[in-house]
């Protein structure tokens, strides 16, 4: 009987052994992957022709959201002579990468959605930093680690420079838990999932396995220990969980951060806040080649004609104060019999039976969600994170917060979907805008709501495509401000697996300068905590999150139990790009049948393997490229890892 993978593994690691382990036998051509030599990102495309850098030309762009992909298109766009006007309904750029003011006592921090890591193959990502000149704003964080609650060793991810099946035979040799795999090739099942998850190939990975979720490609003959140690908490990391997760985004998702990558999974963090450091350039070029960046806009209709998005029109102010409707989900995990919810994550509203008005339960504070408390005199609502208190009429009752909870009317209801309006409009003049080109980079939510304020007909295929688009569980941040410091021996980002909510924890006060000038003068400490995709039936309110997140942080880092506690800040959302199974074939590309009209995101079909921010970044540049290729135009050189895996079947 042959040999399992742990038994072969533990011998000498020749190269002969190696390949004849992954199956290749002396195939010659392989070799090209070698050991000593760092292979080179692959061009997704560049332009052979000697094409023109600027359109020849007047061209308008219309860009909407000013997430990374938003503003990565109208980065391009401008560059190129194209007249770019960038709308964001929120005061800050950046989207999931977005950073605003918060007061901790005396001191004021900039607070972000979570930290994000910088991994080396974001190649098209980098590029931009490389034109902004601003690489001093990142530092490598040198390695990157995996701490389980039970069974396992931590696992360790360092700088590599050799690509499959080298980078494996590296993370076996060093892996603490190599021995707990459990992967034997005699069974057919081992075999299959170790084809598949060295083979990716766009489409027919996905043709095999986007019918399935996670769970149930694992349900039955799965090595436990690859499960446990990598499939889990890199799943997760994906911001879907394993039960509703395709299996093929999943080896996509492999194959983009490991499989298809020479890199190696260590990674930089930013030197200050996101904003800071990548969003804020990015913006300053745009406004220097003459493009118009608005927040605080609200997107009021899309306009239609003869199968062409024609015009828009936007107010200025959020949808708080803005006459312009908008729709939610009922949120039927919390709704009771005598009070609804609708929405989720940090965007909740409140509607009695019957009632004709809705209460947002966003705290006016610093943002957290209140809980209602029938305990309080005559009703009300709490904040769990700083304490403000408000009646059952949203009026505050007691601060931090000053300003009353936003009220907002009930248009119209069909179902389990409410249409909510602000009920103290500011007057604001309509402002329509006509262009060339539109690029829409909002967020899953905000792309559902733009499209039914259209008017005019949408064409079929895009309408369906966009309806059928789906969030992943929420996403939830805590951080928490302590007056004293703390030994950790693991990487200063790293991710946890085993336990019920937390699935990384982040030191700032290693990381981002204000934090760390904070440490050195007052000794304290600054703690992130993340839970990438948890279940609201488990969590159903922010007050749940918090307290858990704060009961396992005591559980990860004992010592703390014995500081004082300076403050606590949650950040929820529930506007990830959700990949279930069965999603693929129809989700929407960069370019549409609509030839004017272009989607960004993370949430479109991208043509080559990526993830998370360099996914959001590459569709704008894509868009971008659309855009420029019809204006026959140069467009921009696009790198990506090796596309398909070695054993690509």
């Amino acid at each position: 009987m042959s040999q399992s993978f742990e038994s072969l593994i533990s011998q000498s690691l020749s190269r002969r052994n190696v390949l004849k382990l992954f199956g290749f036998g002396s195939v010659a051509g392989l070799l090209g992957y070698s050991r000593f030599s760092k292979p080179q990102p692959t061009v997704f495309y560049q332009d052979r022709l000697d094409l023109p850098f600027h359109t020849s030309q007047p061209r308008k762009a219309v860009i909407v959201g000013g997430g990374l992909a938003g503003l990565a298109a109208a980065y391009e766009l401008s560059q190129r002579g194209v007249a770019v006007t960038l709308l964001e309904r929120s005061p800050q750029l950046g989207g999931k990468i977005a950073s605003w003011p918060i007061q901790v006592g005396e001191d004021s921090f900039m607070m972000e959605h979570g930290f994000h890591g910088f991994f080396p193959q974001y190649y098209n990502l980098f590029s931009l930093v490389s034109d902004l000149e601003i690489q001093k704003n990142f530092k490598s964080l040198n390695y990157y680690s995996v701490v389980y609650k039970d069974g396992y060793e931590p696992e360790v991810f360092r700088p590599s420079h050799s690509a499959f099946p080298w980078n494996v035979v590296d993370l076996a040799v060093s892996s603490p838990n190599r021995f707990k795999w459990g992967i034997n090739l005699t069974h057919l099942k081992h075999l299959q999932v170790f084809r598949e998850i060295t083979g990716f190939r766009n489409p027919q990975s996905y043709h095999r396995l986007d019918n399935m979720s996670v769970a149930e490609w694992v349900a039955e003959d799965f090595p436990t220990g690859l499960y446990d140690l990598y499939f889990l908490p890199f799943a997760k990391s994906s911001l879907n969980s394993p039960d509703v997760l395709s299996a093929g985004e999943l080896m996509q998702f492999f194959h983009f951060y490991f499989f298809g990558n020479p890199e190696g999974l260590a990674f930089n963090g930013t030197c200050q806040d996101m904003g800071r450091s990548l969003v804020d350039p990015i913006v300053a070029s745009i406004q220097a080649h003459g493009g118009q960046v608005l927040t605080g806009v609200t997107v009021s209709q899309l306009q239609w004609q003869d199968g062409k998005l024609s015009g828009l029109t936007y107010r200025e102010g959020s949808l708080a104060s803005n006459p312009v409707p908008f729709w939610v989900d009922r949120n039927e995990l919390i709704s009771t019999e005598d009070m609804e919810y609708f929405g989720a994550g940090d965007q909740v509203y409140a509607v009695a039976p019957g009632a004709d008005k809705a209460l947002s339960l966003t705290c006016t504070h610093q943002g957290c969600s209140v809980q209602r408390k029938v305990a309080m005199a005559g009703g009300g609502y709490l904040c769990p994170c700083h304490g403000a208190a408000y009646d059952a009429e949203g009026q505050v009752l007691a601060g931090p917060a000053r300003e009353n909870l936003t009220a907002y009317k009930v248009l119209d209801r069909q179902g389990d979907r409410l249409q909510l309006i602000a009920a103290n409009t500011t007057s604001t003049p309509e402002t329509t805008l006509e262009a060339d080109y539109f690029v829409l980079a909002a967020d899953i939510p905000g792309i559902k709501n733009l499209f039914a304020l259209s008017s005019g007909t949408v064409p079929a295929q895009v309408s369906q495509q966009v309806d059928q688009l789906r969030v992943a569980d929420p996403f939830a941040v805590g951080r928490f401000w302590f007056d004293q410091d703390f030994d950790w021996e693991h990487s200063w980002f790293t991710s946890l697996s085993g336990y019920r909510l937390t699935d990384s924890i982040t030191l700032y006060h290693r990381i981002q300068e204000d934090y760390i000038d904070w440490h050195q003068r007052t000794g304290g400490s600054v703690v992130e905590l993340h839970a990438y995709c948890y279940k609201e039936k488990e969590f159903p309110t922010q007050e749940a999150v918090l307290n858990t997140f704060e009961s396992e942080l005591f559980e990860i880092v004992p010592s703390l139990k014995g500081a004082k506690m300076l403050h606590r800040q949650l950040v929820n959302q529930k506007n990830f790009a959700g990949s279930p199974p069965g999603s693929f074939q129809n989700r929407p590309t960069t370019t549409t049948e609509v030839p004017n009209l272009m989607f960004a995101g993370d949430w479109v079909k991208m043509p080559f393997p990526c993830g998370l921010m360099e996914r959001a970044v590459s569709s704008g540049l894509l868009a971008a490229n659309a855009v420029l290729k019809k204006e026959g135009v140069k467009q921009r050189s696009i790198l990506s890892v090796n596309p398909e895996g070695i054993l690509k079947i």
